[in-house]
């Protein structure tokens, strides 16, 4: 589906990608009849259809073979999938987008924290010191926010970058054993595995028509098309590149939730939420000029 990117092409491919992730907030604060769990499924759903299609398109047919035999660490990076899933959409009922996006951000962080404990990875002093900046921001969010938000939607939030520190740490798990875990079937999976849980919980279905809409726009432009081109940056760029890049999603879902839906974030949250982009965009930063050094870039 796509050729060989340039660099440049990947850097504004992925600014493309944050867009569509961004958008998820605005769109589901347009829903009206839809809630909780049935927001998910259709998401899902229309995940589920979508990739059927553009799968194939991109890596050929022996795609649904291939995920045949991709294993155990295939499915359990489905079930990661399924996870982040169902977290985000449920944490967008729960509490504001803002502190939706700010919370997912601790990713990075999350999955320093797994590898070092599942596979022994050492976390360096610039790594603790941006987990401390980024725990700092998080806890002014959460201490702020509890008493009118209250605390369910944070919990809820955090099981996404929870889950995708482990859906990372069992990809580079796999890929120290010699295997290739290809992440994109992996969404399929994962997408299937969150419409049959959350269909049970989602009777009796009351969405109207346009609210189906929404979520067919969602399962198509804020999942399936920017997981799919996702995949073909990260074979251009570097991971802290990539990283940084995957920021610009909580700038632009912010803003969109500030002028698309008129919730605006708190003051506590504006604060909390920089020290914690602050601590990613440094941590970031620094290990791509170091990576940059170690292989003599200028």
């Amino acid at each position: 589906m796509l050729g060989k990117l340039s660099h440049g092409q990947a850097v504004w491919l992925m600014v493309g990608n944050a867009a569509m992730w961004s958008i998820a907030g605005v769109v589901t604060r347009q829903l009206h009849s839809a809630q909780s769990f049935e927001i998910t499924f259709w998401r899902s759903v229309f995940t589920v259809l979508s990739l059927l299609v553009l799968l194939p398109m991109a890596q050929g047919r022996q795609v649904f073979k291939d995920m045949r035999l991709g294993g155990a660490s295939l499915w359990l990076s489905g079930a990661c999938w399924a996870v982040m899933f169902t977290a985000f959409m449920l944490a967008l009922t729960m509490t504001t987008v803002a502190n939706v996006l700010i919370t997912m951000a601790l990713g990075p962080f999350f999955t320093a924290m797994v590898a070092r404990v599942v596979l022994g990875h050492r976390i360096d002093a610039r790594t603790a010191w941006a987990i401390a900046l980024a725990a700092l921001g998080i806890a002014w969010m959460f201490g702020a926010e509890v008493a009118t938000q209250g605390w369910l939607g944070f919990v809820v939030a955090l099981c996404v970058p929870m889950a995708a520190a482990i859906n990372w740490t069992v990809v580079q798990r796999a890929q120290v054993r010699g295997l290739s875990v290809d992440l994109a079937p992996g969404v399929l999976i994962g997408a299937v595995l969150s419409s049959l849980v959350t269909l049970p919980m989602s009777f009796p279905l009351q969405a109207q028509a346009s609210d189906v809409a929404w979520l067919a726009l969602l399962g198509l432009v804020q999942l399936a098309i920017p997981c799919l081109l996702s995949v073909a940056c990260a074979k251009v760029l570097q991971a802290p590149e990539v990283s940084l890049l995957a920021l610009l999603e909580v700038v632009f879902g912010i803003f969109l939730a500030w002028i698309g839906a008129g919730e605006a974030p708190s003051s506590s949250v504006m604060l909390g939420g920089m020290l914690v982009l602050l601590a990613l965009s440094a941590h970031q930063g620094m290990a791509w000029r170091d990576r940059n050094r170690a292989i003599g870039v200028p």
